[in-house]
């Protein structure tokens, strides 16, 4: 790996990128006008550009393997690309990415929507050399999220940003935080916060586990992989069904609310303010937002946006300190919560995670109250920037 000794001196300037349509945007077609986009994705004469595109229309169609595919070679030709966006910029922003999806890196795609920033990716990799030229900017932002796989990258990206010409969010050193075990060691002792206790256990540690215990391989999200361990037995079952060699346990917490249903939060710390995104109520304790029934059950998102309407001077307030306190310990501009509450009063935090994904994709005619919503979150990632970006005086 690069040493900072032996990094290139970065040279910036404009640089003209013919612009590529990214998953946000790409989501929001009609699904007939997709062939016609793919052909005409497929005539462009500019092979890097016509690879990545096409990564972002598999991705979007759920083709991962294929997208990742179409990504490599994308890679392979250049490593800087330029999402479609504002005509007239008034932010430019350059976030350092690493090779693969949205589990990889944060999808600030979604974040600056219709907006007037300019979103530029720089793609690392500590075995290539950087470009001879990168796109000036106004502030840079370290979209490569915490994992085993991108941990050579997260150090790559540490020793290369040291000595950066423009603002950097989000430091590389600090992503490191949100490893499920390290959080929980970080954050645990914070007053008015439960975090469930999480190791990183080896298969043949597994006589250590408590139960109940929740478990998932390491490098996993959004479920997969993930289980509730009551007995021994549960416990050798999945060992025999899942082949991984390393997983995070952790203590179960029944966090039922009184009628008996799941609440998860998904809260969004930008600049070390609470933004609301999501709430998904569930009879699974497995909660995810699509599964647990939003869009078919009126009740739910009656909940939900009241829940968002009043979020400001209501759950806001009584856990400031407490989303304060995480803000300070994890030293991250922009990270994602998700939380629920437990019945004695306390926060209840399953995961801090720098490359979450928070959206406005959502139907407006099913979700009518969350345009305006999430709209404060992006007003103030964009109040973010423009903050970063100026001259200290």
């Amino acid at each position: 790996m690069a040493t900072p000794a032996a990094l290139p001196e970065i040279h910036l300037a404009e640089i003209d990128l013919l612009p590529i349509l990214s998953s946000a945007h790409v989501g929001r077609m009609h699904v007939a006008s997709i062939p016609d986009f793919i052909n005409q994705a497929i005539a462009d004469p500019d092979a890097a550009n016509m690879y990545m595109q096409m990564y972002y229309i598999l991705q979007t169609l759920g083709q991962r393997e294929f997208a990742i595919e179409m990504q490599a070679k994308a890679l392979e030709r250049r490593r800087l690309y330029r999402i479609a966006g504002a005509a007239s910029p008034a932010i430019r922003l350059l976030a350092l990415m690493g090779p693969g999806d949205m589990m990889d890196n944060t999808p600030l795609e979604f974040v600056v929507e219709n907006s007037d920033i300019r979103l530029d990716f720089l793609f690392l990799a500590p075995d290539q050399a950087l470009p001879e030229t990168i796109p000036d900017h106004d502030v840079a932002m370290i979209a490569i999220s915490e994992s085993d796989k991108n941990r050579q990258l997260l150090d790559y990206a540490e020793a290369l940003v040291a000595g950066w010409a423009r603002p950097i969010l989000n430091p590389p050193r600090h992503i490191a935080r949100c490893a499920r075990d390290t959080a929980y060691r970080l954050l645990n002792d914070i007053p008015g916060l439960l975090i469930p206790e999480t190791r990183r256990l080896m298969r043949e540690q597994a006589g250590a586990i408590r139960f109940p215990s929740t478990i998932r391989p390491v490098d996993t999200h959004g479920g997969k992989g993930l289980a509730k361990l009551d007995a021994a037995a549960d416990c050798v079952a999945y060992l025999d069904a899942h082949p991984e060699t390393e997983f995070y346990v952790s203590e179960f917490i029944d966090y039922r609310s009184e009628d008996g249903l799941y609440r998860k939060s998904r809260i969004a710390l930008i600049d070390g303010k609470p933004y609301v995104c999501h709430l998904a109520i569930s009879d699974s304790w497995v909660v995810h937002y699509i599964p647990a029934g939003m869009s078919s059950s009126a009740q739910k998102r009656d909940e939900e946006a009241a829940m968002m309407e009043n979020f400001d001077h209501a759950f806001a307030v009584r856990r400031h300190a407490v989303f304060h306190a995480i803000a300070d310990r994890l030293g991250l501009d922009y990270v994602v919560l998700d939380c629920g509450e437990t019945r004695d009063g306390r926060l209840l935090l399953f995961e801090a995670d720098s490359g979450g994904w928070i959206h406005a994709v959502d139907p407006v005619d099913t979700f009518p109250y969350k345009q305006l919503v999430m709209q404060k979150a992006f007003d103030a990632f964009r109040t973010m920037l423009l903050d970063r970006s100026r001259p200290a005086r």
